[in-house]
């Protein structure tokens, strides 16, 4: 790669944090069996002036998705579990299912599967308030934050057999809408495995590859190194403090409802080692957690043609289609910003980014912490650096 060209990033680190944007953030790069780059720039708190390292501990968020995919995999890998399976053989709160359509409730024509779930094709939605599935879920997490510090803290499996008897948006498989399916899919490998799904994840994937900062929580002993949370006041950043999603903001101590979708705390270099995994077909040093074939499947299974309109309706995703909780680019000439076909990866709510890109053998990773975040314009210029920076 050009390196002179990937000192460009470094400069736009410096800018997110000198114009306020962010107060740190990290940035690594691999390419060709080696690491290309590392950046840092800002601070972790801005109060007490630590500034952000490579061992800073960030919020994942949806950046979790990936990593339950992964786990859902072993399963598959293991003939534990069929795709076709309904979700209601594991989460009996998946029974008899209803959609809510124009105000009327029917049956669903077919039950929810864990395709679905993996695709983001289930009917099930985030909290919100465009629709009955995102009031009555937004009602139920609600329920899950209250009690989030008291003896009668809902499990995984708990909230999630609830969220199985709220009525879906749509009929299962008719349409892609970002949701809390990657949430169901934690408490099925609990189901499967007869583990917690931090257990499973921590046994099966962290320990195996060596991740050893991530969990979803953080103990005292790491405390100093989680990044504070910060969201926009005007022209300055204040920090943040609330949960979201169900996910405590200070992971102090084990959460009963260990998140799927957001749970995780992970630093660059223990996501790092995952994305090398995927990189490299499954296999991380002399450790082989998945098959090639798996891999491929995981990073190139798509969404039937008619759906992608749904998912092209975020700016970010044009260009893209989904499964197994990533996206995945068909057709970069489509997309905003530098890329190549079989591109996949995904985001997190604090700004989080993987990019994973076979073609060239590379990795993009991208860590900070402002809520809203996502994919963002300086993003995409990272992501136009980078592919440029490709000899």
């Amino acid at each position: 790669m050009n390196h002179k060209k990937l000192f460009r990033l470094q400069e736009i680190l410096q800018e997110m944090t000198e114009t306020g944007f962010v107060s740190g953030a990290n940035c690594l790069v691999w390419q060709g069996g080696q690491e290309q780059c590392y950046y840092e720039a800002g601070m972790r708190d801005l109060a007490t002036q630590l500034p952000i390292t490579r061992d800073t501990i960030f919020r994942l968020y949806s950046m979790t998705k990936p990593i339950t995919a992964a786990a859902v995999m072993l399963l598959l890998e293991e003939g534990r579990i069929d795709l076709y399976d309904p979700v209601a053989d594991y989460l009996p709160g998946f029974q008899n299912q209803e959609v809510m359509t124009d105000g009327m409730l029917t049956p669903v024509k077919r039950p929810v599967i864990l395709q679905d779930l993996l695709n983001m094709t289930s009917g099930l939605t985030y909290p919100g308030e465009g629709c009955p599935t995102e009031i009555r879920t937004d009602l139920l997490m609600d329920e899950v934050i209250t009690n989030l510090s008291s003896p009668q803290a809902l499990t995984t499996c708990e909230i999630m057999n609830r969220l199985g008897k709220i009525p879906l948006a749509f009929q299962p498989g008719e349409k892609w809408h970002y949701g809390m399916s990657a949430d169901v899919l934690g408490a099925v490998v609990e189901m499967v495995s007869g583990m917690r799904f931090g257990d499973f994840l921590r046994k099966r994937i962290f320990e195996p590859l060596h991740m050893n900062d991530t969990a979803f929580y953080v103990p005292p002993e790491k405390q100093s190194r989680f990044s504070k949370a910060y969201q926009s006041a005007g022209k300055r950043l204040e920090e943040f403090h609330f949960p979201h999603l169900g996910i405590s903001n200070d992971m102090k101590t084990p959460p009963a409802f260990e998140s799927g979708g957001a749970g995780l705390a992970s630093t660059i270099d223990d996501y790092a080692r995952f994305a090398q995994m995927l990189l490299r077909r499954g296999s991380y040093e002399n450790v082989s957690l998945l098959s090639p074939q798996t891999v491929d499947f995981m990073a190139h299974a798509h969404l039937a043609p008619a759906l992608n309109p749904y998912v092209w309706q975020w700016e970010s995703l044009s260009g893209c289609t989904y499964a197994n909780l990533m996206r995945n680019m068909k057709d970069p000439g489509a997309a905003i910003s530098l890329s190549r076909p079989g591109e996949f990866g995904w985001d997190g709510w604090m700004g989080t980014y993987m990019a994973i890109d076979p073609a060239d053998d590379m990795f993009l990773l991208l860590m900070l912490q402002k809520v809203d975040t996502g994919t963002t314009a300086y993003t995409r210029r990272i992501r136009n650096v980078v592919f440029s920076a490709l000899d």
